[in-house]
């Protein structure tokens, strides 16, 4: 099984910022939920992190109470947003957005299109399920790695990225054993009834 877990909240995500590379702790209400996830995934075989601080953060609460290492694996950073990162959603003009949703080559000024994206977290899907097929492996990453692996799981190209919403510190799972991955469950978020809104 493959555990693909959004990182915890941070005050850019509060804030309604972009955060691409932009590399923030979690806030208070991000370590609730790094709690809450550590307790929904339980036990694991592997954990496998982006390298930046929210999701090494959240992925560092799981790998403590099992006992674990961390994996750190660039292919699971966050989409760059370049010039954009900590831009308010609201700053980028609605043309801009309405170009971005049809064209998955767009790249934002100085960062990365979801093509390239897509490329770089198939390939670590791929590896993953050869070497971890009959393991539980957690990856702990960002909304966009989140769903160019849902894409892949499903077969699909990243146009599809824009049809789902990963939420903060959301859960989902794909089956790898067998020909073909399949998607388990997308964007579990029960775990969190208990961690203030905030």
């Amino acid at each position: 099984m493959l555990i693909l877990v959004r990182h915890g909240r941070t005050v850019a995500n509060a804030s309604g910022l972009l955060q691409g590379r932009v590399d923030h702790p979690l806030d208070p209400i991000g370590e609730l939920q790094a709690a809450a996830i550590a307790t929904a995934v339980g036990a694991v075989d592997r954990i496998v992190s982006s390298p930046l601080r929210r999701a090494l953060e959240t992925a560092t609460t799981l790998a403590e109470h099992l006992g674990l290492p961390v994996e750190v694996d660039d292919r699971w950073i966050e989409l760059d947003y370049g010039e954009w990162d900590e831009r308010p959603v609201g700053g980028v003009p609605p043309e801009t957005w309405a170009s971005w949703r049809v064209d998955t080559a767009f790249r934002p000024p100085g960062g990365e299109n979801l093509d390239d994206l897509q490329v770089r977290v198939e390939v670590a899907c791929a590896e993953l399920a050869r070497a971890s097929a009959h393991q539980d492996v957690a990856v702990f990453s960002h909304v966009s790695p989140i769903k160019a692996a849902i894409a892949w799981a499903l077969g699909v190209g990243p146009q599809i990225s824009w049809r789902m919403n990963v939420a903060q510190a959301s859960i989902s799972r794909l089956r790898l054993e067998g020909p073909l991955p399949s998607l388990i469950s997308f964007n579990e978020v029960t775990h969190l009834v208990a961690v203030p809104a905030g």
